[in-house]
């Protein structure tokens, strides 16, 4: 079963918060607690599992989480792992200029970026669709560059961030090999395409479901496993439209379909359609349609009720 969310209860974490450098971390689950609820972060995460089963929910999807399996978050991805007693896992935590300081693109766009030219990405971008797990004999030289991560972190001196990004990409490049059929197929299927289309929907389904309610932002994200910020700016991209006008836009289509198709009164075509008050109502159904609502229920029943 996947982790039920409260959807006013995630917690956006920055370096600040987790590492003891801003630029990349590493650290074993005993250094501080782990997170016990559904959360994101403004920075690139792996974990990585050295004892333990368990399972991970990253965004809206749940895959099982055991040693030898390395999990992969990107920025604002909601994402929660809850780890059992005796579980060991170590926790990576890199900013996107320490991981790829020449690619200047905003966090909330990475979706966008085509693998070939960030091939780093691409575990981040799949871990929805693939488990990136390894087998006892693969898994050794993984907890190698572990240790030696661990080691150069500790004594940072001049030339340990170069090496410390040497590692961390060969860590990545190991995982891309290993899952390189997978991933390649996922790039040509456009599943980063898929998840945003999914999210929308999840957005979608929410804001339907509780339209006569207060529709918050933040709580339409959550539903859809986003950040705020990010959802935001998915509208924007993808729509055109604010959250705010989405949700204007599938009040006033409610509205319409009410006044076409009922008799109910104008006060309770308002209060279906998420409006409180009916003189607003009418004002704003005025602004976005050109004519008040009983026009318009007039004019919908001229129009079918045909010659006379």
């Amino acid at each position: 079963m996947g982790t039920v969310i409260n959807l006013r209860d995630i917690k956006t974490l920055g370096m600040l918060d987790t590492a003891e450098h801003l630029d990349f971390d590493i650290r074993e689950q005993n250094v501080r607690p782990g997170q016990s609820s559904p959360h994101r972060h403004e920075y690139f995460q792996i974990q990585i599992n050295l004892a333990g089963t368990t399972h991970q929910t990253v965004g809206g999807s749940v895959r099982p989480f055991r040693r030898g399996c390395l999990s992969f978050i990107l920025p604002h991805r909601v994402h929660f792992i809850p780890h059992p007693a005796g579980s060991r896992y170590v926790i990576i935590n890199i900013v996107q200029r320490f991981l790829r300081p020449d690619l200047d693109i905003d966090p909330l766009d990475l979706e966008d970026v085509p693998i070939a030219k960030a091939p780093e990405f691409a575990p981040f971008l799949f871990q929805e669709y693939i488990d990136f797990d390894f087998v006892e004999a693969e898994f050794a030289e993984i907890e190698q560059l572990i240790e030696r991560l661990f080691a150069e972190n500790a004594a940072r001196r001049f030339g340990s961030l170069e090496l410390i990004r040497g590692l961390l990409l060969q860590l990545i490049g190991l995982v891309c090999r290993k899952h390189e059929s997978e991933i390649l197929r996922l790039a040509a299927g456009q599943a980063q395409q898929t998840s945003r289309r999914d999210a929308l929907q999840r957005v979608a389904h929410y804001i339907r479901a509780h339209l006569t309610e207060e529709v918050a932002l933040a709580d339409a994200a959550a539903a859809a496993f986003l950040s705020p910020n990010y959802l935001a700016h998915l509208l924007k991209k993808d729509t055109g439209k604010t959250f705010t006008e989405l949700v204007t836009e599938r009040r006033m289509e409610r509205a319409q379909e009410l006044l076409a198709n009922t008799s109910a009164r104008i006060a309770d075509v308002a209060h279906a359609s998420g409006f409180a008050d009916e003189a607003y109502f009418t004002r704003r159904f005025k602004q976005w349609f050109g004519q008040s609502p009983r026009t318009y229920r007039d004019s919908v029943r001229a129009s079918t009720s045909g010659p006379r």
